[in-house]
């Protein structure tokens, strides 16, 4: 059997570029499960896509599937043939096999001997099977919107204007969409003329290259882009390539060529963040800042065209960008005119949620949990009041209208321009952090205690009106919310108890939305997103278990409890502590009536093994309720080591249902007494074994 190389290119109109690399990726894995559906195996797979194209390179591709032997099972011997003769269910298997009765078989097996039929498949050709493979491919990538063109039925995200087949050097001839597949290619849409003749499934990537004047390879292109960007600005400063942007005008492009373009110095008044979203969003600009992260008067963009007169493209882009830059230069002076304070009547106004109110609504039930918060944590109560009721002001600006995305961050500029407390100008921008995974969090007490509650009345209102969030829909970003009010308590070290702010969040909203299930499902949405927040911590799922049963709230002290047992379960004590709770657990499970009964009397302590146990309790008693009470789980989790040995030795020599009633009652009042110092810390029983 023999190999060869299996080159795909769908060739379209533009693709839609933040969707490019994603769809070449899907097509990639779905290209792959098809081969190994078939069982053909190949050596390795190469993805190319650029804005008119996507496609794959498929070395070392078996030319045809192996041959395979395909057994079917009839009636058993014994329901096959009676008095010699071949019986109903017998001749309807061999017919329904194509065969007559004389050319079946018969098997043994462990249950009896059956009637079987053999026959050896010959495996199909690979470039018989392609067509359909592609199409399969094709129809099952994760298109959001599809289109039809011209007269058409076929439906694809852009217009399919050829298709390149080769396996070897021979075309596989098929129709998909219209178009009938072969060997032509197309170059780069202004530096190339006409088609391009591809002989071999090697000659691709280099053939678009030289003649074509097209990179075909994504991660190729994104790298020359990234070089030539830093070569172009290395005297200007550093640009500013964030990575999603970074792959857009990777997508945007067949032939980069990166220029460097250059804005009048009075912009620069303009706050610097206003120029650099306007530049990436709206231009796909790369910003130059200098080495302290300061904008700088000059940018780089990616053309498409390596032009003769390259200066005539740079002057393009820059008259492109100067009205922009007018205009937030406008909304900027005009804007900061205007008291923060003095939008809080037009908030009345500008609804939050039909049900919940108004944007004014929302900063009033804000600023009185925000209060609590800041009260609990220290920080500045009225520095807080004041970011809580200013907040959201900036959203009726020019600025924040034409770039939304500076809510907040316009905030903090206006607040420091009108003179306001450096404080309250940085919580003004900092309540919306961090806004996305791994992203800064808030920096002062005020700014913490204002993030937390802005995000828990979120949550809490949200799930009041019934809009609990689903799997595939979350339209207020709640997990988001969720996430931030856990990241700020632990990573900042801020004790919180959930329950009681949740309570706090759930008695400022409108009567008629105070419902009785709310504040426990708040509750336990939060804690489920503390599940997934610390499983990529590296919290296994059974630590995390062994804590959720203490029905606790801080998420600060359950990530402590769960770091403590985390280094638990590698000392020499944790196998046998882990048994004994278990077994401690199914006792009492099943014979002790009150769960509370604790109370242990020394003068029924028989058996050596108990009375040892009872002294080891009694003995670090003390040293477990101060390492309690200082949230030392480590050296709450020492303590507790030390009876490992008293508790092997109970269970060995000890009979705990004897048939001495008082005895035994005792004895299992000693065991809950033991599981109870266990369950302030964990329910070990809920570990799985090491």
């Amino acid at each position: 059997m023999s190999t060869a190389d299996l080159l795909i290119e769908i060739g379209t109109e533009e693709l839609p570029p933040k969707f490019l690399n994603t769809l070449s990726n899907d097509f990639k894995g779905l290209i792959e499960a098809e081969l190994q559906q078939a069982k053909l195996s190949f050596d390795a797979c190469e993805v190319f896509a650029a804005p008119r194209r996507f496609g794959l390179l498929i070395k070392g591709l078996m030319d045809q599937q192996a041959d395979y032997v395909n057994e079917k099972r009839g009636p058993a011997v014994s329901a096959g043939m009676k008095d010699g003769e071949p019986t109903k269910a017998l001749l309807g298997f061999a017919r329904g096999c194509g065969v007559d009765v004389s050319e079946l078989q018969t098997v043994a097996t462990d249950k009896g001997e059956w009637f079987a039929y053999t026959e050896t498949i010959s495996g199909q050709k690979t470039v018989d099977l392609v067509p359909q493979m592609l199409l399969h491919a094709l129809n099952k990538l994760p298109i959001a919107k599809r289109m039809r063109w011209e007269s058409n039925e076929f439906e694809f995200v852009r217009p399919v204007r050829w298709i390149v087949l080769l396996y070897g050097n021979d075309v596989i001839e098929t129709e998909i969409m219209g178009v009938t597949s072969g060997r032509t290619t197309r170059g780069h849409r202004f530096h190339s003329e006409g088609s391009l003749t591809i002989n071999a499934p090697s000659d691709y990537e280099a053939l678009l290259l030289n003649d074509g004047k097209v990179m075909a390879n994504f991660n190729d292109r994104k790298a020359a882009i990234v070089a030539q960007v830093e070569k172009a600005t290395a005297q200007y400063g550093q640009a500013i390539m964030l990575p999603a942007l970074l792959d857009e005008v990777t997508a945007l492009v067949e032939w980069p060529v990166v220029l460097v373009g250059q804005f009048e110095e009075h912009f620069l008044d303009v706050p610097q963040e206003a120029l650099i979203s306007t530049m990436q969003d709206n231009q796909k600009y790369f910003p130059i800042v200098d080495k302290d992260g300061k904008l700088t008067r000059y940018f780089c963009f990616v053309s498409n065209i390596e032009s003769e007169n390259p200066q005539e493209v740079i002057s393009g882009n820059e008259r492109v960008i100067r009205p922009r830059f007018s205009d937030a230069d406008f909304f900027w002076n005009s804007d900061k005119k205007i008291p923060l304070a003095d939008y809080l009547p037009r908030l009345a106004t500008t609804i939050f949620q039909t049900q919940l109110g108004s944007q004014k609504d929302k900063t009033d039930r804000v600023g009185a949990l925000s209060a609590v918060i800041a009260r609990s944590i220290g920080a500045d109560v009225a520095i807080t009041a004041q970011a809580a009721s200013l907040y959201k002001s900036d959203l009726l600006s020019n600025m924040v209208q034409e770039f939304p995305e500076l809510q907040g961050t316009m905030g903090r500029y206006y607040a420091l321009e009108q003179g306001l407390d450096a404080r309250t100008a940085h919580a003004l921008e900092q309540v919306y952090w961090p806004k996305f995974a791994g992203d800064r969090l808030p920096e002062s007490k005020e700014a913490q205690a204002l993030a937390i509650a802005e995000r828990l009345d979120t949550i809490v209102g949200i799930f009041a009106i019934g809009q609990i969030p689903t799997g595939s829909r979350d339209p207020y970003s709640l997990r988001r919310a969720a996430l931030g009010i856990l990241r700020i308590s632990i990573e900042k070290e801020i004790d919180l108890d959930l329950k009681d702010l949740i309570n706090v969040a759930f008695m400022n909203l409108p009567q008629a939305l105070q419902k009785d299930d709310v504040e426990e499902k708040v509750l336990n949405y939060i804690l489920e997103r503390m599940k997934a927040y610390t499983a990529e911590l590296g919290i296994a799922h059974d630590t995390f278990e062994s804590i959720s049963a203490l029905d606790l709230n801080n998420p600060l002290d359950i990530l402590r409890r769960l770091r403590a047992i985390t280094a638990f379960r590698t000392t020499d004590a944790a196998h046998s502590l882990i048994q004994s709770n278990k077994r401690i657990s199914n006792i009492l499970t099943k014979n002790l009536k009150d769960q509370a009964a604790m109370t242990v009397d020394a003068a029924l302590l028989q058996e050596d093994a108990e009375k040892a146990l009872f002294a080891a309790i009694s003995f670090i008693e003390p040293a477990l309720k101060d390492a309690m009470q200082a949230h030392d789980y480590v050296a709450t989790l020492s303590h507790l080591s030390t009876l490992a040995a008293p508790l092997d030795q109970f269970f060995t020599e000890t009979m705990v249902m004897c048939d001495d009633l008082a005895v035994r009652e005792n004895r299992l009042h000693l065991l809950n007494l033991i599981r109870q110092y266990f369950k302030n810390m964990a329910d070990l029983s809920l570990l799985q074994d090491i």
